[in-house]
């Protein structure tokens, strides 16, 4: 979620209104490229249609109206930019990337509709104070800052009207205008991506789902003296509103100026909380943004927010990541590529040449855990390598594939976390984190 410090704009709540503002935006791109085109032939060139596409007036196009949509037209751009390197070409994974932090508040004539929906026309009963200026706004909801009647600090996270019932609409008729596009490859079948990222986006909708697993992971962690969660007021939720204690901390990113060994232990936590979660909960909180964790100067220790993109992994692919670093650490080539097949990588014919260009990338993905020594994560430039390696695999290789849903949300939460290490300039050693999860073997 993002700090808000915009002017807030009323969220469409119908279908119609929103496809209609989704053609409008293919018009006005349009329009865009051919104005871009006929100045570029004046000037004796002869463009690509993806470089009249990709221009920054385009890109503002394109971020403002998804940004003024949110929701799932909002979210399925977070999603798919993500995953880049396997997916979209790195010129329209930077126009979805500025989505993860552009999302726009209700103005308060509407959040108070909601209020009223959500906690009926008394709802102003409950709360001694309720601020209506938002604390962060996101792709689902936005956050207020609130006091209990009884005086306790409150969060009260808000869904914005509409969003749920518009989820499968939107998600199609985003695709349909990255297809117009032209950017995606006719010949990649990302079917399975776009049912999992609508099951994805409805289970961040329902906002009693996402108070349960808070419940879940409250008690996995209940002995765990390094996290803290908030406790979810019941009584002031409900599916589109969710009521939660008011956790104090600053923002993990904010840890830049602290001493080394502060930066080194929140993400050393982190990474050791994930292994947990894949190997011992299969349970795994996917989403990599940084505003889901503050950090807790006096105690030291690390706020955990916003579960509604908790993820269930089944038995055979938590044992097949198992498998995975495991064979990584000992160079096994033969076991990383069975290890891929297990979790659903390679599900049809490819060239040997693919294959072991997708090993290759695991491998290097791997690099911070191979060795039983610190990982200098300020000093790597290894987001770099792996971008320019999945670039390589789809246009130069011709490996154009959506990878398995488990893999893609687990892959995610991954690279977000390098990317956490590596702003906080991080030198930790991560083998030594992951390998009592691996057995004896390693």
């Amino acid at each position: 979620m993002t700090t808000d410090n915009k002017k807030g704009s009323a969220v469409r709540r119908h279908r119609f209104s929103r496809m209609a503002s989704l053609a409008s935006l293919a018009t006005r791109v349009a329009g865009g490229m051919l104005t871009e085109g006929a100045r570029q032939l004046a000037q004796g060139n002869r463009p690509k249609a993806k470089d009249l596409l990709l221009t920054p007036d385009n890109a503002r196009r394109i971020t403002g109206q998804l940004a003024q949509l949110r929701g799932a037209a909002m979210k399925v751009g977070q999603l798919l930019s993500m995953d880049a390197g396997d997916l979209l070409p790195p010129e329209l994974a930077a126009i979805l990337a500025r989505l993860r932090a552009d999302a726009s508040p209700m103005p308060p004539r509407q959040l108070v509709k909601v209020l009223e929906q959500e906690l009926g026309p008394d709802w102003q009963q409950h709360f001694a104070q309720f601020g209506f200026n938002s604390m962060a706004a996101a792709s689902i909801g936005q956050v207020h800052r609130a006091h209990a009647d009884d005086g306790r600090p409150l969060a009260v996270k808000i869904q914005y009207p509409g969003i749920g019932a518009s989820i499968d609409s939107d998600v199609d008729n985003v695709v349909t205008l990255l297809n117009i596009s032209g950017l995606i490859p006719a010949s990649v079948d990302y079917r399975e991506l776009l049912f999992e990222a609508k099951r994805q986006l409805h289970a961040e909708a329902d906002y009693e789902l996402e108070a349960r697993q808070l419940g879940t992971f409250a008690n996995l962690l209940a002995d765990d003296n390094d996290f803290a969660l908030p406790q979810v007021d019941a009584r002031l939720s409900t599916p589109r509103l969710l009521t939660m204690s008011y956790m104090e901390g600053c923002p993990i990113e904010q840890l830049e100026d602290h001493p080394q060994e502060v930066r080194d232990r929140a993400v050393g936590l982190l990474f050791a909380l994930l292994f947990r979660e894949l190997f011992e909960f299969r349970l795994v909180q996917t989403d990599p943004n940084f505003a889901n964790y503050l950090y807790q100067p006096q105690s030291g220790r690390l706020v955990l927010l916003d579960f509604g993109a908790t993820r269930a992994y089944p038995a055979t692919i938590s044992d097949g990541y198992r498998r995975l670093f495991t064979a990584a650490l000992q160079q096994d080539t033969a076991g990383i590529e069975q290890a891929l097949s297990q979790i659903g990588f390679f599900s049809r014919d490819i060239i040997p040449a693919q294959r072991q260009a997708v090993v290759n990338m695991v491998q290097l993905a791997c690099e911070p855990v191979r060795n039983d020594a610190h990982y200098d994560f300020g000093n790597s430039d290894l987001a770099g390598r792996l971008r320019d390696a999945g670039t390589r695999l789809s246009m130069e290789q011709d490996y154009w594939h959506t990878p398995p849903a488990d893999a893609l949300f687990l892959h995610r939460k991954i690279g977000g976390l390098y990317l956490l290490a590596s702003r906080l300039k991080a030198n930790i050693n991560l083998h030594r984190l992951l390998q009592p999860h691996l057995g004896s073997q390693v």
